[in-house]
């Protein structure tokens, strides 16, 4: 595939339990995501989906298997300042929970990823009032989580994720916290992304948010069983 970013070779992943039993959650995944492209993962509860955007995301460790990012084999990293450097630099996280500091402003949450990336403070302000403005919220710079709706705590999450310029957004459920308008809103700012040929990968169960990616990746029992899984009104 022509401008691979990621690429799952043979991935699988085991947790253990406090008596040694091994609990298998991906059994062998292979996957290509193209530069720019977006995907959604769907699949059964318990399939293996949020535990392959955190591989994804340098989060947990493979058991098993390769995992190119760029073409570097980083499946093998297992320094934790290494792949921290690297989630930092390449990655934007969002979750369904929005994750935001209750006790800082929407302006100093979406900052906050920049102090880490060495950026001072008077550009790291620029920087996240210009993406406020960006998802409608400009106006909303120096309220608390706390003094904001759900879907206008996930814009602020979005803005945060996007912050230090990275080339892969992932995204566990982006929706699953919002009402259906408000969880639309957020789609229209996900496909934003593409005009920006960012990377995107998206955990989600419904059928009305994964028709806005490129392709969908249909995982079942730690399997990927189709590639570009087509949705069916029975769905």
């Amino acid at each position: 595939m022509e401008n691979t970013e990621i690429k799952l070779e043979a991935v699988h992943k085991s947790y253990y339990l406090a008596n040694g039993e091994e609990i298998p959650v991906l059994k062998g995944i292979d996957l290509e995501i193209k530069k720019g492209e977006f995907v959604a993962i769907m699949g059964e509860s318990g399939g293996g989906k949020t535990t392959l955007l955190n591989i994804i995301g340098c989060l947990h460790p493979l058991s098993e298997g390769k995992y190119f990012l760029e073409g570097e084999n980083i499946g093998e990293v297992r320094d934790d300042f290494t792949l921290a450097f690297i989630r930092n630099k390449k990655m934007g996280f969002i979750f369904q929970q929005f994750n935001l500091f209750s006790r800082l402003t929407a302006l100093k949450n979406i900052a906050l990823p920049a102090i880490y990336a060495g950026i001072d403070k008077d550009e790291r302000e620029a920087r996240a009032m210009a993406l406020l403005k960006s998802v409608g919220m400009e106006d909303r710079a120096h309220h608390k989580p706390t003094e904001l709706s759900g879907g206008q705590q996930q814009r602020v999450a979005i803005a945060r994720a996007l912050i230090n310029d990275p080339e892969i957004i992932l995204a566990d459920e982006p929706t699953g916290a919002l009402d259906s308008k408000s969880g639309l809103a957020i789609m229209d700012i996900f496909s934003g992304f593409k005009k920006e040929n960012k990377t995107v990968a998206m955990v989600t169960h419904t059928a009305e948010v994964a028709k806005y990616a490129d392709r969908i990746i249909y995982l079942r029992d730690g399997k990927v069983i189709d590639n570009d899984y087509k949705l069916t009104s029975a769905y």
